[in-house]
């Protein structure tokens, strides 16, 4: 028997290499050789390795199953003395509230800090750290307070006083700096007119409802003082009739 050439060994080590695998592998041989069988090895080359049997997919881990934290914290609860209060950031919190500091608003009138009630349908005129019932719907000249109440406002809805009814303003020396002014349970703007002769006092004007203006003069009053703070307010039980 003639033993197969370099060259065709090499084409069959070739052709081996290539070939799926399976045991045993038959190959055909020329005419001119005998026919013979050769049985591949098992074992490939590592190049040649098939790694899907090796490598594995990460293990997932249910939700329910993670470790829960102990606590909302970011990390572990702090044992120091010196932790931040920030009860003490309020700078405002040892001050005194002033005396015309509004307690509260009511329907027909309002209740101050210092004990005075304010009733009767009346307003509150808050200048200098003292206070006044104040009744702007009077200078309307209506024959009820219901009807001078709706006339306060114009033919466009806007929030108008006639200047008689700022005439405490004129008088007060040191002027405030700001005056805020509440107009009922409603928000309504306010009148340019009724802005401009205010402002030509020297003074500034801030329009909101009655509730927010008591809550706004009760900060600033007591941030800067009185002097600086005034008030006028409608008594959160006026409503105007829908124009």
């Amino acid at each position: 028997m003639h033993s197969p050439s370099p060259q065709l060994l090499r084409a069959l080590r070739t052709s081996i290499l290539h070939t799926p695998r399976s045991t045993p592998t038959a190959f055909s041989i020329p005419s001119t050789l005998t026919s013979c069988t050769i049985t591949t090895n098992t074992a490939i080359p590592s190049t040649h390795r098939n790694y899907s049997s090796v490598i594995r997919p990460a293990r997932m881990i249910p939700r329910s199953h993670a470790h829960k934290p102990v606590s909302h914290d970011r990390g572990p609860e702090s044992k120091e003395d010196t932790q931040t209060n920030f009860d003490a950031l309020n700078v405002l919190g040892n001050i005194p509230a002033p005396t015309t500091a509004i307690d509260a608003c009511l329907d027909s009138g309002f209740h101050l800090n210092n004990g005075v009630k304010v009733s009767n349908g009346d307003g509150l005129l808050l200048v200098g750290g003292e206070a006044f019932a104040w009744r702007p719907w009077k200078a309307v000249g209506a024959e009820n307070d219901r009807g001078a109440k709706d006339a306060m406002l114009n033919a466009k809805g806007q929030f108008e006083l006639d200047e008689s009814v700022w005439g405490i303003l004129n008088l007060v020396w040191p002027k405030p700096d700001m005056l805020i002014l509440g107009v009922g349970g409603s928000m309504f703007p306010l009148s340019p007119e009724t802005r401009r002769h205010i402002n030509s006092l020297g003074i500034r004007v801030d329009v909101l409802d009655t509730r927010n203006a008591a809550a706004q003069f009760n900060l600033l009053a007591t941030e800067r003082g009185v002097t600086e703070i005034a008030a006028a307010m409608i008594p959160i039980g006026w409503k105007a009739r829908p124009l």
